[in-house]
């Protein structure tokens, strides 16, 4: 149950103080969670992806005036993708106040990054419906760009793409492939393992939450190797 206190800890934790926290309660809310005055957070979690994505396009369109299309949509990738907005959601310890069905609840639901990350950017929906652009621009600089150093173009690429082209360069072509060697945890926070292979020669090792960031982690770790050779 969410009571009162809990909101107030909640918007002490966000440093936003709401003029209707019925938003921020319904921000709260997963598709699995049945209350009575019905509705749940996805409607909200499309708003704040929305406002999320122009305030993270607006800092990298202003902080690299020579940053092309290209490089811009990748960063903005990088910065808003499932993983940079989980861990971003662990500062305010957002799982512990979400509102989950019984079953999601029992399995782990709020440890599970794709639930809280959706959430996160329910909050910061709600945000922006309670006060408009401004303070959801605040919350967001404070969570997800001040973790971030944009004094360079540190994001032009991810891991990934560079690893590719850097083997494409000294290969002529050859293809870096991603294979799953590990998973250990419980099914709501696995922990996956991935190497990136050339041929049958393991580049790099990394893990993730996702297999999405261990394949990342794999790539930087074979970064971190050829780029020395």
């Amino acid at each position: 149950m969410l009571t009162k206190e809990h909101l107030n800890e909640l918007q002490n934790q966000l440093g936003y103080a709401f003029q209707k926290p019925e938003y921020l309660k319904r921000a709260l809310m997963h598709s699995s969670y049945v209350p009575g005055e019905g509705g749940d957070n996805e409607r909200m979690e499309f708003l704040g992806d929305a406002v999320l994505e122009l305030c993270v396009s607006e800092e990298l369109f202003f902080r690299f005036p020579k940053m092309q299309e290209g490089q811009l949509t990748r960063n903005r990738a990088s910065i808003v993708c499932e993983d940079a907005l989980y861990k971003a959601a662990q500062k305010i310890d957002l799982g512990a106040y979400l509102l989950l069905g019984r079953g999601e609840d029992a399995n782990g639901g709020r440890e599970k990054p794709s639930i809280v990350s959706d959430a996160f950017e329910a909050v910061i929906a709600a945000i922006f419906l309670d006060g408009g652009l401004e303070p959801a621009r605040t919350f967001i600089h404070r969570y997800v760009l001040s973790q971030l150093d944009l004094s360079k173009p540190v994001f032009e690429k991810d891991h990934k793409t560079r690893l590719q082209e850097l083997i494409h360069a000294r290969t002529h072509g050859k293809q870096v492939v991603y294979r799953l060697v590990g998973e250990e945890g419980p099914d709501h926070c696995k922990t996956f393992t991935m190497q990136a292979m050339l041929d049958d020669k393991v580049l790099g090792t990394g893990s993730g939450h996702s297999k999405q960031s261990a394949g990342q982690a794999a790539a930087e770790d074979a970064l971190s190797r050829l780029e020395t050779k």
